[in-house]
């Protein structure tokens, strides 16, 4: 089998954006009839984005696809991969720009695998160590100015068969150099757990995510108020460029910390791991390199008793991605499950949601197939 051909596709997303405003997919095609189906995340998240604005992406994804992928054989991942990886565009220094883009190509090349083979793509990675995968999102909204509301929200989301869920009681409040965070915020922070833990007890486990926006002393700070509470994880507590200070920061609490949503490559990981900066390790799967590399980052955390909750802020396929690793990985334990309406419309069958658990397809590949009218309606390139 051959590879004879690469296109793109940028698809407007429905509001409110989940994922980005646009999806762009890559399609890879053989002389076989199959086709693998990628996805080259965005970063597409302001909603005042113009797809034009991807052009240059899409461009480069052609350019590797001449230079890389096209003519070759789509079961040969390793060798495709790494020879873009060591390309002139990055020289073997991963950078979310282009490993997204070797994502994509991963992601497509592992569906046409398992479409050849009549194989989910998880059994050619080791089989199913999971039936079903714990999920978890962000809480809804109608609690930051009012922390007693957040129980009773808690209430809810644990009706609904939720068992987990993640909230930023510091969001809004900066996005860029990290800031100290003062007393008064991380008092209005502890009245949001109070309420959660006197509302439902310990049956919601609840993390909490900072998107970096701390220092170290602060983080230090928000853990220790915090820490009563059992938080499920702190995540990017100092942005994850430094990761010696995260370090410093997990060494000075009992609450796991997570990281890894804009780390890419298994080199950043294995620091990250090696340092003993996080013990929950959030790969985002479209960003960081693809399935093959996931499943060597997930394989280097198990090695030093890691967990993986892979990052899923993203389109349908990187999710379908994400859900292909989880399901083979002895070291998962949750999945960020972030949909919009469209992720719930695009493929013919949607992914399977029950009672705060994701259910593997068990079809060949990824297990997805755009419902192409669907697709069309929204299709801008």
């Amino acid at each position: 089998m051959k590879i004879t051909d690469v296109k793109t596709m940028v698809v407007e997303n429905e509001a409110p954006y989940v994922g980005g405003k646009y999806f762009l997919f890559v399609m890879v095609e053989t002389d076989e009839g199959i086709t693998g189906l990628g996805e080259k995340v965005t970063g597409s998240t302001f909603n005042r984005s113009n797809w034009k604005e991807f052009t240059s992406q899409i461009q480069l994804i052609h350019e590797t696809a001449e230079a890389f992928v096209i003519g070759q054989d789509p079961f040969n991942i390793s060798r495709i991969f790494e020879n873009a990886y060591g390309s002139r565009h990055d020289y073997r220094h991963h950078s979310l720009h282009y490993t997204s883009i070797l994502a994509a190509f991963d992601i497509a090349l592992w569906d046409i695998a398992g479409k050849a083979s009549g194989q989910p793509t998880y059994n050619l990675l080791g089989g199913k160590f999971h039936e079903k995968l714990r999920a978890y999102a962000y809480m809804p909204s109608g609690w930051q100015d009012n922390p007693e509301k957040a129980g009773e929200i808690a209430q809810q989301l644990l009706e609904e068969g939720n068992s987990a869920c993640k909230l930023d009681p510091f969001a809004g409040v900066h996005y860029g150099t990290p800031r100290d965070i003062s007393l008064s915020e991380i008092k209005n922070a502890e009245r949001i757990f109070k309420s959660i833990r006197e509302t439902v007890g310990d049956e919601l486990e609840v993390g909490i995510g900072t998107h970096g926006q701390l220092t170290t002393y602060s983080a230090i700070r928000v853990a220790k108020i915090l820490e009563p509470y059992n938080p499920f994880w702190f995540e990017e507590p100092v942005p994850p460029e430094n990761i010696d200070e995260m370090a410093r920061v997990a060494a000075h609490t009992s609450i796991p910390i997570a990281s890894g949503e804009r780390l890419v490559g298994k080199y950043e990981f294995a620091q990250l791991i090696e340092k003993q900066a996080a013990q929950i390790i959030q790969i985002d799967v479209g960003q960081a390199g693809g399935i093959l590399e996931a499943t060597k980052i997930a394989a280097i955390a198990d090695a030093h008793y890691a967990m993986i909750a892979p990052h899923m802020y993203c389109g349908p396929v990187a999710a379908a991605a994400a859900i292909q690793v989880d399901t083979c990985s002895p070291n998962f334990v949750i999945q960020e499950a972030n949909q919009g309406p469209l992720h719930k419309t695009i493929f013919k069958e949607p992914l399977a949601f029950e009672n705060g658990y994701i259910i593997p397809p068990a079809g060949p590949g990824l297990g997805v197939e755009l419902d192409m009218d669907v697709v069309k309606a929204r299709i801008v390139e």
